[in-house]
């Protein structure tokens, strides 16, 4: 018991930002940008890395490479294309990442723990850096969101094209995404942001109840992962990715079954 009570700032870090990830994963599913859950993330991985070369706070390296690179795929979606831009970032995150941690042993161990998840490190820093940005992020959405909403299914309409807060959310993702990364790992946050978003997305009959069902998958998945970590003394990353895995697959082909049990009824099959 005495073991546990020494892990609830980490368990309630990663419980704050599973809740932000699993309501940007729908937005992201929705404009079909799922891959800049993974981009974003990289791109903050390799500018903490480069803060501690630097010898600066690990958040403030992450977040300032997150934000510019948001600012550079609103500048340059246009003539490149968002989804070119996400793989050009990937690749950049990606490289920066492998050099600095192959060159300079400082770089070496932190980025290991960048791509496996240090969750359990968490400590008073982490814990409101991630009480900060959730309740940053649920403001937005709460406000912004139904706009969001109207602005990612008729992207052509004048109104939409010049809400500038709108574009605001590709900064706010990239904020949120590389704060995750930090404590749970460039793999771990991407699947959090996919699974759960992807899982709703398919089975869930609205958005309101997308939402929910995307939230109580990312929370369940999360809980019982960090659970099963540390009771079998096993690395959080990978429990995380295999519990997401198993329940947002399950699912998804759970409603499929269903679904075709219910055609074959109809039509007098079974």
């Amino acid at each position: 018991m005495d073991d546990w009570l020494i892990f609830w700032k980490p368990y309630l870090t990663g419980l704050a930002f599973s809740i932000q990830l699993a309501l940007i994963g729908l937005y992201l599913q929705l404009r079909r940008e799922w891959l800049a859950a993974l981009a974003y993330g990289q791109v903050g991985a390799a500018g903490a890395l480069l803060a501690q070369v630097m010898a600066w706070p690990l958040a403030l390296g992450g977040l300032l490479f997150s934000a510019g690179a948001a600012v550079a795929k609103t500048l340059l979606a246009r003539p490149l294309g968002a989804g070119v831009m996400f793989v050009l970032l990937l690749l950049l995150g990606w490289s920066a990442c492998l050099l600095l941690t192959a060159n300079l042993s400082v770089a070496e161990r932190l980025g290991q723990a960048m791509f496996a998840g240090q969750l359990y490190f968490a400590g008073t820093t982490e814990l409101l850096l991630a009480l900060l940005l959730l309740l940053g992020t649920l403001g937005y959405l709460r406000f912004f969101g139904p706009s969001l909403l109207q602005s990612f299914l008729y992207p052509g309409l004048p109104c939409n094209q010049s809400r500038r807060w709108v574009r605001c959310f590709d900064l706010c993702a990239a904020l949120v995404l590389a704060a995750a990364v930090m404590s749970m790992g460039v793999m771990g946050v991407f699947a959090l942001a996919f699974v759960p978003s992807w899982s709703a997305f398919r089975c869930a009959g609205s958005w309101r109840l997308a939402c929910r069902q995307s939230v109580v998958l990312g929370i369940g998945a999360y809980s019982l992962s960090f659970f099963l970590a540390w009771y079998w003394d096993q690395p959080y990353g990978p429990m995380l990715v295999a519990c997401l895995l198993f329940f947002g697959v399950a699912r998804v082909l759970g409603l499929g079954w269903k679904t075709h049990c219910e055609q074959m009824r109809r039509r007098g099959g079974i």
